[in-house]
């Protein structure tokens, strides 16, 4: 019969949660090193917090409760190997058991610190590998090096919890049956692979600094979440500029998150925007960050470097109609020939018209009408509403913002953007 937590009225239940969510990557990373096998490590991790909430209340939290949680699953974890290798040899099959050099250091001893970051950014690139869907590696993200729960991963990405299960637990049996090693790659690999975590990262960012529906604008803590992985990554890999870009572009965003909403919870448009509510000390980051960045980049600059240098033209302005739009408009144009997209092309041309005016913008952004991937992209109307507005062509961008409503799924940009159409009437 399994135990039962001790009863806990001191609530030392809720500081081991707590441990445990800025631990479990580590400790999912350290013993994945000795199963070779994440879904395994996360149970064996788990098992950990279930040793923890039914010893600490009894006999007090460790001095380095992190350790105390590590060592705990890594035990678990050799025994695990042990019992393999003794079921292997009862089999008569010791030529198949594990290798010396996979053989578990003695648990009670834990590797060395810069060890245990090696195993992490091991884990951050099995996490995101290309075999997996870009759902399945944002689900299983979340959940190894975010320490998301399911049901936080649901309400995060908006899907049905078992939804998000079914994800996670394919994921894991996907990187099992196909054997994916558990190392950070090398040469042309790498460099693809990485351009594969830092997506994922970007990815799960965006969906809480502009989500894609629901009734919130915002999802503050998925940022937090994205941010915390893209600063982990950056003291993992030092002389990787397109990492130390993506922290930077994230930090600049960040900065930005207690002024794009109103009291009500309502979007505020980055003209709008008390520039004296951005956070002065993630600014501070984001410039070091890009900072890093540039130095450590020794040729063209990567997508998110770039993107990055578009942010810091924005935190520099003190004003909005301070801010550096031909620059901003160069760097668009430099950012579409590294890494072209209509998105990109759509930014550009907003560039453009606040650098050279809607008249030159215009044609930019018709000529990205037709384009299959912005069919339904609720930002194409948008913008080529603002421009038509500008240029006075009321009726045009009334009709325009109605279309962008009806295509976003977000109820708080369909308000803004319904608001702005009647503003047109």
């Amino acid at each position: 019969m399994t135990a039962q937590p001790t009863p806990d009225p001191s609530g030392t239940g809720t500081a081991i949660e707590t441990v445990f969510r800025i631990e479990s990557p580590r400790i999912i990373a350290g013993v994945t090193r000795i199963v070779r096998d994440v879904g395994i490590a996360e149970e064996l991790a788990q098992d950990a917090l279930v040793a923890a909430l039914e010893q600490w209340p009894r006999d007090g939290v460790p001095g380095n409760p992190g350790a105390w949680l590590m060592a705990t699953a890594r035990n678990r974890a050799v025994d695990l190997v042990r019992r393999r290798e003794n079921y292997a040899r009862k089999l008569a099959e010791i030529g198949r058991s594990l290798p010396d050099e996979a053989a578990p250091q003695e648990p009670a001893v834990l590797r060395d610190p810069d060890g245990i970051d090696d195993d992490l950014l091991r884990l951050v690139f099995t996490a995101c590998h290309p075999v997996l869907s870009t759902e399945a590696r944002t689900a299983l993200t979340l959940r190894l090096l975010g320490g998301l729960t399911t049901a936080e991963i649901a309400r995060a990405v908006l899907v049905p919890e078992p939804t998000v299960a079914q994800r996670i637990v394919r994921a894991k049996r996907t990187l099992a049956t196909r054997n994916i090693a558990f190392e950070v790659p090398y040469g042309p690999d790498r460099e693809a692979r990485l351009g594969s975590v830092l997506d994922v990262i970007y990815l799960i960012f965006n969906e809480g600094y502009a989500a894609t529906a629901g009734d919130d604008w915002l999802r503050p803590s998925l940022c937090e979440d994205a941010l915390r992985l893209a600063r982990v990554l950056s003291s993992l890999m030092p002389k990787e500029p397109e990492v130390h870009g993506l922290t930077a572009l994230l930090e600049f965003q960040a900065s930005r998150t207690s002024a794009r909403t109103g009291p009500s919870g309502e979007p505020v448009l980055l003209k709008d925007q008390n520039r004296a509510r951005w956070n002065r000390m993630l600014l501070a980051r984001g410039v070091a960050a890009l900072g890093r960045a540039e130095a450590a980049s020794s040729g063209a600059p990567g997508p998110y470097l770039l993107q990055a240098a578009i942010a810091a033209c924005h935190a520099h302005a003190h004003t909005y109609e301070e801010t550096d739009w031909p620059r901003i408009a160069v760097l668009y144009g430099l950012l579409a020939a590294r890494s072209p997209s209509p998105v990109v092309e759509l930014n550009r041309a907003v560039a453009v018209s606040m650098a050279e005016g809607p008249s030159e913008a215009l044609p930019l952004v018709e000529a990205l009408t037709d384009d299959p991937a912005l069919r339904d992209y609720h930002l194409l109307p948008s913008v080529r509403a603002d421009l038509l507005s500008r240029l006075g062509r009321t009726a045009e961008a009334r009709a325009e913002f109605e279309r962008a409503a009806s295509l976003t799924r977000n109820e708080r940009e369909r308000e803004l953007l319904l608001r702005r159409a009647a503003e047109h009437s």
